[in-house]
């Protein structure tokens, strides 16, 4: 007799707690509260979620100009893969040894200041690199310190853009480490790549360069047909044209090649 009861009251203890639980739930209902989600409805969700960033995508590709967005860069070694010139001295690079379908987007001097520039590079998440002389950019620090905050590189292009080979090796290390000691103190970095105005060099410029603490000298490729690593030297404004339009056209060209952007100092 005793199991008997026992097993009565462990029955309904168990109903009274369903009892109990049922009705939580139908008050969780009838007060606001969320009722709990399925699978399906997850799935939905997610799927909702991705459809509306696919189009905020392509919108921002729209917006300058692209048919479609840039195909994303693939992951870049896990070390340099150029050399030196010569023991002590940097490496000269104007293409990246790579198979990697990607090329990369320079630009010289700062001598245009096109405000929806930063815009597109921020958009876009433009992975380009700035090679800045002093005496050019003038005023206009400011400009690229806005396109060092959307990811864009600042780099050494001298101070005063002389034809080096002209200078001797003082001259030269004057140039080249000035322009480091004015980056440091506008943007608190020292650059590690270096671009000799007009592409010209002699072995003065290597040595100073190393001197001044610069890991690489960047020239660029100039070649109509892309291949894997180019080194591109983009062109300011040109009849007319912004910095910002003719960045587009550019951006058609690799596009239309079956290339990518990746970040220059990734892969130096």
């Amino acid at each position: 007799m005793r199991s008997v009861r026992q097993d009565g009251r462990t029955g309904f203890r168990r109903a009274l707690a369903t009892a109990v639980l049922a009705s939580a739930l139908l008050a969780a209902g009838t007060t606001g509260c969320a009722r709990p989600v399925g699978p399906i409805e997850r799935l939905d969700k997610k799927a909702k979620s991705t459809v509306r960033a696919h189009s905020t995508q392509a919108a921002t590709y729209r917006r300058w100009g692209l048919v479609a967005p840039l195909a994303p860069a693939p992951k870049p070694p896990a070390r340099s893969t150029v050399r030196p010139a010569g023991p002590g001295l940097p490496p000269v690079v104007d293409r990246i040894p790579t198979r990697d379908k990607v090329v990369f987007l320079t630009f010289d001097d700062g001598a245009e200041r096109d405000p929806r520039f930063v815009d597109m590079v921020r958009e876009l998440r433009l992975p380009v690199s700035m090679f800045l002389t002093d005496s050019v950019v003038g005023p206009g620090y400011a400009h690229f310190g806005r396109l060092r905050t959307v990811g864009a590189s600042v780099q050494n292009h001298t101070l005063d853009h002389p034809y080096l080979p002209g200078l001797p090796y003082a001259g030269q290390r004057t140039e080249i480490c000035g322009q480091q000691d004015k980056l440091k103190q506008r943007f608190g970095i020292r650059p590690r790549l270096f671009r000799p105005p007009y592409g010209a060099y002699n072995d003065d410029t290597l040595r100073a360069a190393a001197d001044c603490g610069l890991t690489a000298v960047v020239l660029w490729s100039d070649a109509n047909r892309l291949r894997p690593g180019d080194i591109l030297h983009c062109p300011e404004g040109q009849n007319g044209a912004t910095l910002t339009e003719t960045t587009t056209r550019l951006l058609h060209r690799i596009q239309e090649q079956g290339f990518t952007v990746a970040r220059l100092e990734d892969y130096l």
